[in-house]
């Protein structure tokens, strides 16, 4: 089949049946090939040739399927009329659609243990690839039907153990809690269960480049000098090669895992794609990809609490998806599991529950008192009871009060 595309489009192992314009107009000697290099595509583009015709016979389709009326269909509820998720806790009716089969408590067990074997598995597949050998995406599978099965019965619980993975642990870990934050987002915006099951799998695949970076500047402690980050801006670029290698890899995961750094204002990388030139499932990516970033401990700086990334995230202008986004923020909750919240009741508590009949409304445990600054014993407050008068006004940051290991009071069980 003949298609025609964008240039910005073109991805490694397409084939070009005919480039637009007169043959003078392009650096080629023949109009006809397979694009083998990265290189190829950005003399294409620096050109300025703006369409291609690919034949999809021949060579790769562009990786780029959307997900049928996804965008159009979220629901937005009260979030659709706010400019900025800042303003979400200003609404009382702003309803998760996640639905919860298991309490926080029932399935932390079964997630940490999800953890753990995912790790031992994703740390093999890296190892594989850093060896050169090619990765068999179907083994995969299995790994992302568990991830998928916890979060069906809780979404906070998978994701929020994923959270915690140590400075070495984390590229391993990241790539798990990418695939569990695609899973939990494409099932709140109602993508069929194929579809939330290709979001996981690229949700795992996507940072598989990051196995062939030089480990010095992966793991570096300090900001990365232009040269360094250069290097690991290869990486999206790196990965989609080692999958295309591999084969058997839908167009999907392809896409994830070369567009995830890309940003909806055309400022991000490797092709600098603007708005909806790049997919949904990219759109969504690079949602969790960041999120998971932020608020994770980094060999170069501590991770930031998940209620504060969320509204810091909602003001980058340009950067993501606005309405995969807010649905983004309905599947893990405006103040997720681990948030410190500062309460009406001059009380501070952390998060256990993110809660579902309002997401305003989550279950917090108390345990320090702002009148006078001391502990104070643990309460377990339902904010949705009808009974419980106490708010929440406001979130904190654990490192401005000296706080550590708050994770302990949702772990237990």
């Amino acid at each position: 089949m003949i298609k025609k595309i964008s240039s910005a489009n073109l991805c490694l192992g397409m084939y070009v049946e005919k480039l637009n314009g007169d043959w003078q107009d392009h650096p080629f000697w023949r109009s006809t090939f397979t694009i083998k290099t990265q290189k190829e595509i950005s003399l294409i583009v620096n050109h300025g040739i703006k369409d291609v015709f690919i034949n999809t016979d021949k060579g790769n389709d562009i990786a780029h399927e959307k997900a049928p009326d996804i965008a159009r269909d979220i629901v937005l509820d009260t979030a659709q009329k706010l400019p900025a998720l800042v303003a979400l806790t200003e609404n009382a009716e702003n309803t998760s659609l996640l639905s919860v089969n298991h309490s926080l408590q029932q399935e932390i067990s079964k997630a940490r243990k999800i953890c753990e074997s995912s790790k031992v598995a994703v740390t093999s597949m890296f190892q594989e690839a850093r060896m050169g050998n090619a990765i068999n995406v179907e083994e995969v599978g299995p790994l992302v039907d568990e991830i998928t099965a916890s979060v069906w019965r809780n979404p906070s619980a998978l994701i929020s153990v994923a959270r915690l993975k140590t400075q070495d642990d984390y590229t391993y870990m990241h790539s798990v809690a990418v695939c569990a934050l695609m899973i939990a987002l494409g099932k709140e915006m109602g993508m069929s269960k194929a579809q939330v099951a290709e979001a996981g799998v690229g949700g795992l695949l996507h940072d598989l480049g990051k196995a062939v970076m030089p480990a010095d500047i992966l793991n570096k402690p300090g900001k990365l000098t232009e040269d360094e980050f250069s290097i690991m801006k290869s990486h999206p670029v790196k990965g989609y090669e080692i999958l295309l290698e591999g084969g058997q890899v839908k167009p999907s995961a392809l896409d994830i895992t070369l567009h995830h750094h890309e940003k909806i204002n055309g400022l991000g990388y490797p092709h600098s794609l603007v708005g909806e030139n790049i997919s949904v499932f990219a759109r969504m990516a690079a949602i969790c990809d960041v999120y998971d970033a932020v608020t994770s401990l980094r060999p170069y700086k501590e991770g930031w609490e998940p209620a504060t990334s969320v509204k810091r995230m909602a003001n980058w202008e340009g950067h993501f998806d606005k309405k995969i986004f807010q649905a983004f923020v309905k599947s893990i909750g405006i103040y997720p599991v681990g948030s410190l919240v500062r309460l009406a009741s001059d009380t501070m508590g952390i998060v256990i529950d993110p809660g579902i009949s309002s997401l305003l409304t989550p279950k917090v445990k108390v345990f320090f008192s702002l009148k006078s600054r001391q502990t104070i014993p643990v309460n377990t407050v339902d904010l949705a009871s009808p009974k419980v008068r106490d708010r929440i006004v406001g979130v904190e940051d654990a490192d401005d009060w000296g706080f550590k290991n708050l994770h302990e009071f949702w772990l237990e069980g």
